[in-house]
This record gives structure tokens, C-alpha cells and sequence, in this order.
């Protein structure tokens, strides 16, 4: 995956829009009218109508606070992976290494050395997993796109990274829930996902027009995370998210 990186949200943006799949225009705002649909993360039934444009409908959990759009404006797995081909991302790009730092490093410094780990939603220029192996860590990754390697669930590490990937999670309890089981005790989540701030914001903000997005976290959703599994969520910057398993 790593989606949404620095290749489709600043320098490629948006070139979706040469397959006819630009991003909506804002028309409603959210008529908070409660549904039934589950939600993806916590599976609460219910919830409420929180935005809608011409593309689309979001709708928000009331137990852990995530914006998600309904199933039913999900893209085909041929119309993703067109999208996602068209990402530029490179290890040998240093502008995208400096996007992927905001991670790497706070990351970095909690690690041990030699430290095994998992990157999960590659994408098809892997460049995270290099930077560590650079640090002498040792790396497996895993996409379901470019690198689908169900072996990399035979084992723990100790520290698994994901960066701009749960943002496009169809299913991100299970997802995450398995990413979880898969690392070791005292192992860290690295997550990276620009964060939903509030509803105002939200009208105008570019990260939704993009179709694969349709899943969005905020402070709320990752503090609920970390009561779900028991640990704590913790904020670096405005888009990146670490979990120690205690």
C-alpha cells in the first residue's frame, strides 16, 4: 500500500483524475440522521450522517469516533490498484524518505538494536523497510497489492510499521487487530494517517477526495484504539501514531 504518500498527496495530486476518479465537491453537510450500518473499526451498530458531497456519503461512529464511507462506494480491487499504480514512490526519491522520516525517526528511537519488523502495505517502491534495514534492522513487508506474502503472519516482531495505508482499510478492526497479534510484548504500532479534526475542516479537506480513502481516524479513534488493546496512543506531529504492546 503506503497509499497516500507524498507522491499522490503533494506531487501527483491528483492524477486520479486521468481515470475519471477526481476527487468530490463538497455539497451537504452532515445531517447528523442516525443508520444501522456497522461500524468498520468497532462494529457498533448505528451512527450518524457526517458529511456528504457528490461522490459520496460519510458517516461517524459515536463509540470510537471514526468517519468511514459506506461499502457501497468502495472502489472495484482493479479500480484501487489502477489508482495506486500511479504512485511514484521510490527508495532512491529523498524527498519521499523525508516524508517517510516523520515516522522512521521517533520510531527509530524507541527500537532496539537489530530489532525485527514488519511493514505492512509495502506498496511497489518499498522504502521504509530500507531505511531500517540502513539502521541494521531486519525487515519483512507485506502488501496485499505488490507483496503478498502470507508467511510474514508465522512470526512476531517487534515492531510493525503502516504508513498512510489505514486510511484505505475496508475492514481496519480486523486489519489492525491482526497487526496487533503480530507483534511481541513490549513491541511498538507505527501508524502514519492525517487526522480527522473536525467537521469544518473536513468539508475542505483534500485527503477525502481521494476515492481509495474511506477510512479516517482522529485523536478520539486512536485513543479509543489504545483502550481497546489496553496501551496508550501516542501522538508525534499532526499524522503520526505509536502503540506499545504491554
Amino acid at each position: 500500500m503506503q497509499r497516500s504518500s507524498i507522491s499522490m498527496s503533494e506531487k501527483n495530486r491528483f492524477r486520479i483524475n486521468d481515470l475519471k476518479l477526481e476527487g468530490p465537491t463538497p455539497r451537504a453537510a452532515a445531517t447528523n440522521k442516525r443508520t444501522k450500518v456497522n461500524c468498520p473499526l468497532c462494529h457498533t451498530s448505528g451512527g450518524i450522517d457526517y458529511y456528504e458531497d457528490t461522490k459520496r456519503k460519510y458517516r461517524q461512529c459515536e463509540i470510537c469516533d471514526l468517519v468511514y464511507v459506506p461499502n457501497e462506494y468502495y472502489l472495484s480491487r482493479d479500480e484501487e490498484k489502477t489508482v495506486y499504480d500511479l504512485h511514484q514512490n521510490s527508495p532512491d526519491d529523498p524527498e519521499y524518505r523525508r516524508f517517510l522520516s516523520r515516522l522512521f525517526k521517533p520510531l527509530l528511537d524507541q527500537i532496539k538494536p537489530k530489532s525485527r519488523g514488519l511493514d505492512f502495505g509495502s506498496g511497489p517502491g518499498p522504502t521504509l523497510s530500507a531505511m531500517f534495514k540502513e539502521a541494521d534492522h531486519e525487515m519483512a513487508i507485506y502488501d496485499p497489492f505488490y507483496a503478498r506474502d502470507d508467511s510474514v503472519w508465522d512470526e512476531k516482531y517487534d515492531f510493525i510499521t503502516a504508513t498512510e495505508v489505514v486510511e484505505h482499510l475496508h475492514h481496519p478492526g480486523e486489519v489492525l487487530d491482526r497487526l496487533w497479534s503480530g507483534l511481541k510484548l513490549g513491541g511498538i504500532l507505527g501508524l502514519m494517517t492525517k487526522l480527522v479534526i473536525n467537521h469544518k475542516v473536513f468539508a475542505d479537506w483534500h485527503y477525502k477526495m481521494d476515492p481509495t480513502h474511506v477510512s479516517f481516524f482522529s485523536v478520539n479513534t486512536f485513543t479509543w484504539l489504545g483502550k481497546h488493546w489496553h496501551t496508550k496512543a501516542v501522538f508525534v506531529g499532526n499524522d503520526v501514531i505509536l502503540l506499545r504492546k504491554t
